[in-house]
Order: structure tokens, then C-alpha cells, then sequence
């Protein structure tokens, strides 16, 4: 298990949103009821019709992960689904989420499902998240927050470039993390949401990834590099024959308080070409005041 500990920038304000505000790391420290250990092993469906785009080639395998965030921006939208399972100390909590992601534009629009304080058991609370290059808002954050009011989180000075911190990895940075995909096999041919898929296996670094991701996402991913004590990242990824993303799990450790905290991020992409609105708040709704625990 790779294990690395986050540094906390960026500010106090930002320390606060990044361990309070939608707060994996923290949110779990909470849970009470559920326990067992992440599954990082997706489950191995059964064999697939032909057509699959397909290479057990490592150096073909390798370019063809790398390329995903290119082939994501020709397909320009799609829908999205993401899951967050975060455990630690023999407690788990899943977090779920779904939208839109427009891949050209860089941005998209989430709502989250975070059980109350913490707890797997209790009532969801519905938090609506703008994805943007550099910036996280957050609609219904909350304690201290009215709530008409958004939060703006700049994900340049996050110490995990929003890789965790909103309940949902964004998916333009998930995609984006394959650029420095290494050590890449071929695993079977499954199904994702009723499509054959391909299922490659592999690691990736975010440092690497950084230098060479896209403009609007290399920010975030800079400052995860920098926030993350070890780099590697190690991942699941399912394509079609079109080589698009349709499924990647990404497997991320920190240390938080002295505990190890291990965290799946799930997305699935499906109904590529919907349209996708994603509107900013304007200035006189996004909340400025103090952002409570």
C-alpha cells in the first residue's frame, strides 16, 4: 500500500475547506457503523464480444491509456457517475455522485450525496458541485453557510488538487492522470453500463502527470504533486472500442491524524454527446464569510 501524507496549503482557509467542507478525510473519522476495507480490485466480468479496443502490448497498451484524456476531449461530453469509498481504522464510507462533464470546456456539474456528519447511516445530504478549471463551488456546504450561498474553492491551493476533497474526483483530472500511465497490462474484456470494454491495469504519477496534463487541469494537479508525500497512483481502466474512458478507479493512501486513510475514486462516463450547462454563480452568491467546521 502506497502511503502518503498531506501537506496542508494554500492557507487556513483553505486547510478548512480541504478537511471540513466536504471533508473525505475528516468526514470519515466519524463513521460508526460501517466497516470492512476498500475492494481494490474490480470484480472480473465475463467474456465479452470481439470489437473491444484492445492491446496486450505494453508499449501499445501504455499509449493507448495515455491518450485517453485526448480521445475524451474529441468525444466533447458525456454523463458521469462517480463513487468515493474511504477507509480507514476498519471503518468505510461511500460517498456517490452523478452529472455531467463537458471534456473540451473542462468543466461540469455534480450533485453529491454526503451522509451527515459523517455517519453511513443517517440522512444524505445533497451538495451541488461546479467543476472549473482551477475552482470548486459548492452549493448547500452547510454548517455556517447560508444556503443560497456557494463556497469557491481554488483547487490550486488544495493540498490533493480536489483529487479527494470534493466527495468526487473531477473527471477531467481523473482522465488527465493517465498522461503519466506506466507499467500498463491487459487484463480481460468486460462490460461497463452494457458496453464491452477493455480493462487495462496499471500506475501512474502525479508529478508526472502534472508536466504534461492540459493547461486547465495542470494547476490542480501541481499542487496534488506537491501536497502528496508519494506520487504513485495506482489504477483500473476500462475503454471501449472508440479507445473513450468508460470506467477508472484510482487508488490514493494518506496519513491524516496519525491514521491511514485509503481511498477508491470510481467514474464511469456513459451517454457520450448530451448536452452539458454548466452556469457560474455570480459574485453576490458566493459566500465569503467564515467557513465553520
Amino acid at each position: 500500500m502506497v502511503v502518503r501524507k498531506l501537506r496542508r496549503t494554500g492557507g487556513a482557509n483553505a486547510v478548512t475547506v480541504t478537511v471540513a467542507v466536504v471533508a473525505v478525510a475528516a468526514a470519515v473519522m466519524g463513521v460508526s457503523q460501517c466497516s470492512g476495507a476498500v475492494d481494490a480490485t474490480p470484480p472480473v466480468g465475463a467474456a465479452v464480444a470481439s470489437g473491444t479496443a484492445v492491446s496486450d502490448s505494453e508499449g501499445d497498451a501504455v499509449d493507448m491509456v495515455r491518450g485517453v484524456p485526448d480521445t475524451l476531449a474529441r468525444a466533447g461530453t458525456s454523463k458521469t457517475r462517480t463513487s468515493m469509498e474511504v477507509a480507514t481504522g476498519g471503518t468505510r464510507l461511500t460517498i456517490k455522485g452523478g452529472g455531467g462533464y463537458d471534456f473540451r470546456k473542462r468543466h461540469g456539474r455534480l450533485q453529491v450525496l454526503l451522509p451527515e456528519d459523517g455517519a453511513a447511516d443517517r440522512p444524505h445530504r445533497r451538495i451541488t458541485e461546479l467543476l472549473t478549471p482551477g475552482a470548486l463551488y459548492m452549493k448547500n456546504r452547510g454548517a455556517g453557510v447560508p444556503a443560497d450561498k456557494w463556497v469557491r474553492v481554488d483547487t490550486t491551493t488544495l493540498a490533493d488538487g480536489n483529487l479527494v476533497t470534493g466527495g468526487a474526483t473531477d473527471p477531467a483530472a481523473a482522465a488527465e492522470l493517465l498522461r503519466a500511465a506506466r507499467q500498463v497490462t491487459y487484463v480481460g474484456q468486460e462490460w461497463v453500463e452494457g458496453v464491452p470494454v477493455a480493462h487495462y491495469r496499471g500506475t501512474t504519477d502525479i508529478g508526472d502527470a502534472a508536466k504534461v496534463a492540459s493547461p486547465q487541469v495542470r494547476g490542480a494537479l501541481a499542487a496534488a504533486a506537491k501536497g502528496f508525500a508519494t506520487d504513485t497512483v495506482p489504477f483500473d481502466v476500462y475503454l471501449d472500442d472508440q479507445g473513450r474512458l468508460r470506467k477508472v478507479r484510482h487508488r490514493f493512501s494518506f496519513a491524516n491524524e496519525g491514521r491511514e486513510v485509503d481511498v477508491a475514486s470510481t467514474t464511469v462516463l456513459y451517454e457520450f454527446g448530451v448536452p452539458v450547462d454548466v452556469q457560474l454563480p455570480s459574485r453576490q452568491d458566493i459566500y465569503t464569510g467564515k467557513i465553520e467546521g
